[in-house]
This record gives C-alpha cells, sequence and structure tokens, in this order.
C-alpha cells in the first residue's frame, strides 16, 4: 500500500491520477477536507481508503498498519505563504513531519519522500541549490518557508536525509487547484478575467532592478511535478533533497503572454500596488538548480511554460475539468 497524505490537495491528487495510470490503485489518502471543495479532486480516482489526517497519524503510531506501507508520500501541509498562525504551521507542517520520519526509522523497508519547499530559499541570495551541506545559511522570508526550513534541517541534523527524500518544489501550477483559494496560480486566478474581460492585472516591482511584471519565477506544470516526484518512487536509493521546477526562470509577463494566447486575445496587462502585507517578503527570482537532481538520474524534461498553459487553459480552466475528467 502507498499512502499519499495531502492527497485531496493539487500534487497530492495529481500523484494518485498517476499512480491510477500506472494501474496502482491500493493507496490510502489522507487529508483534512473540512469545508472546501477539495474533495471534488478525488472525484474519478482509485483508491482503497480515506483517513482524515489526525486519524492517520494516530493509527500510524499505534502499529495499525504493521509492515504494510510500502511508501508515504507527504504532500500534505497547510502551503499559505501568507497563514500568521506560527503554532498552527509548526505542528501542521513541522511536527507532523517529523512523527512521520520518526515512525519511518522504526520502519525502514518504507519509503518516505516529502515535500519541503523552494520557500526555504528565502530571497535567493544564497542561490537555489539542493545542497544539504548548506541548509543553515539559509534565511526563509515567510513562517511557512521556516516551517518547512525547520524539518530540512532536523532531517538534516539527525542523518535522515541519507534514508528518505525532501522535495523542493517551485511554482507548480496546473489543474485540481481551484481549491486553493489566494493560493492558487496567478494563471489559475486570472484565467476568468483574461477569457472575459481581456484583462489581467500583475504586481507592479517596488525594485528598481526589476521592471513591473519582469520579476521572474520557475513556473513547473504539476503533471511534470508529479513525474520527477515518482522517479524517487521507481529509485530508492535516491535520497536527500532535490530541486522540482524547469530549471528555467520565466517572467509574469511571459506567463501573460501564454495565457492570452492560449484564449486568442491580445495582450492586455494592468500593473497593480503589491500588498504591503507580502511587500518584504517577496521573492523577485527563483529558479531551480537541476544539477543534483539530473546527476541522480532523472532525465524527465518539463513541458515548456507557453504549452503547459496552453494545455491548462484550454483542456482543463475551459471546461471548469480536474485531471480525472481527462482521459
Amino acid at each position: 500500500m502507498i499512502v499519499v497524505t495531502g492527497g485531496a490537495g493539487l500534487i497530492g491528487s495529481a500523484l494518485l491520477w498517476r499512480l491510477n495510470g500506472r494501474g496502482y490503485d491500493d493507496i490510502l489518502v489522507v487529508d483534512h477536507l473540512d469545508e472546501s471543495d477539495k474533495w471534488r479532486n478525488l472525484r474519478g480516482l482509485r483508491f482503497s481508503d480515506y483517513l482524515d489526517r489526525d486519524a492517520f497519524i494516530s493509527r500510524l503510531e499505534s502499529g495499525a498498519f504493521g509492515n504494510g506501507i510500502e511508501a508515504i508520500l507527504h504532500l500534505g501541509a497547510c502551503s499559505a505563504t501568507t497563514e500568521r498562525d506560527t503554532g498552527y504551521l509548526m505542528e501542521n507542517n513541522y511536527r507532523y513531519t517529523l512523527r512521520i520520519a520518526q515512525w519511518r526509522e522504526e520502519h525502514p523497508a518504507t519509503r518516505l519522500i516529502y515535500a519541503s519547499s523552494a520557500a526555504t530559499y528565502g530571497d535567493g541570495a544564497q542561490g537555489y541549490v539542493d545542497d544539504e551541506n548548506t541548509l543553515d545559511s539559509l534565511r526563509p522570508l515567510n513562517m511557512y518557508g521556516y516551517s518547512k526550513h525547520f524539518f530540512d534541517l532536523t532531517a538534516g541534523k539527525r542523518g535522515w536525509l541519507g534514508r528518505i527524500v525532501g522535495l523542493k518544489y517551485f511554482n507548480v501550477f496546473g489543474p485540481n487547484e481551484e481549491h486553493k483559494g489566494d493560493m492558487r496560480s496567478v494563471i489559475n486566478k486570472a484565467f476568468p478575467e483574461v477569457r472575459d474581460k481581456g484583462l489581467m492585472r500583475l504586481f507592479k516591482s517596488h525594485r528598481a532592478d526589476y521592471r513591473d511584471g519582469e520579476q521572474v519565477r520557475d513556473f513547473v506544470y504539476v503533471k511534470d511535478a508529479v513525474e520527477m516526484t515518482l522517479f524517487f518512487l521507481d529509485n530508492p536509493d535516491r535520497n536527500g533533497l532535490y530541486n522540482i521546477g524547469t530549471g528555467t526562470a520565466r517572467s509574469w509577463n511571459d506567463v501573460a503572454a501564454a495565457l492570452f494566447a492560449a484564449v486568442g486575445k491580445p495582450v492586455r496587462t494592468e500593473y497593480v500596488a503589491m500588498p504591503d502585507a507580502i511587500r518584504d517578503k517577496y521573492q523577485y527570482h527563483t529558479q531551480a538548480d537541476l544539477t543534483k537532481l539530473r546527476a541522480a538520474g532523472c532525465s524527465h524534461r518539463c513541458m515548456p511554460l507557453d504549452a503547459a498553459i496552453a494545455e491548462y487553459a484550454r483542456t482543463y480552466l475551459m471546461h471548469d475539468r480536474l485531471l480525472a475528467d481527462v482521459s
């Protein structure tokens, strides 16, 4: 059995979708569905059981699963970069992951792959190299990033990174992200206005060295993120921290041009002031260094940004479809 925590989320449900595509459905989905529409991401997917996150960790630590877990793909977390409840983030993102990792130390036959984040790199002053030896030099810009970084630090200090995998996901976008609210990709949020009004709003730059809309990110399509994730399920001898991105930085203006092209309309952008709450915590440049990933043997090549946005818009957003809705 494979356990996917955060299984109703963006990356988690895409992992289920891809595992199903491989013919695998002995999957335990773990999540906390609350009152959101996240449950919709599970429709049409095949899995053997579902547990709330609290019930799962309790049963895991009580020994209820014995040695029946082949792998845990731990994607569950609060991914809101604007979350201000520090205690909640530390319990939900750090300590929950810690408890799973401690259990795994007693069950070494179980593969553990967990989600870290590119937010751990902070402003990028130390670069974006996934080197466990430089963890102490990183300074995340927000509490979400720190909650992820603190587990990376702990796993490194305890020697676990030689036996488990942490994946530093960059800006993942694609179908099944609708439930994320304000944490949805700009592509998802902007689509209705681009389609209906032919307008896209982007943040102004508040740095002299970046023009408006020229802030850059490493945007990675969720289908590509999943393929790179499953490389580590298929190769249990590859351990440590790895970046999951395209290795290419693209601007928000590039994103706008691709989205307008996807809907067949001329580019028309409006630049709005960045909210004060995030202005000092904003990453102006992210770009995954994939040297280590390639050296590990992962040769997957990501879909170009323009093609990924076109597929996302035309196949999914225009028709209000989820991953499982398209054969």
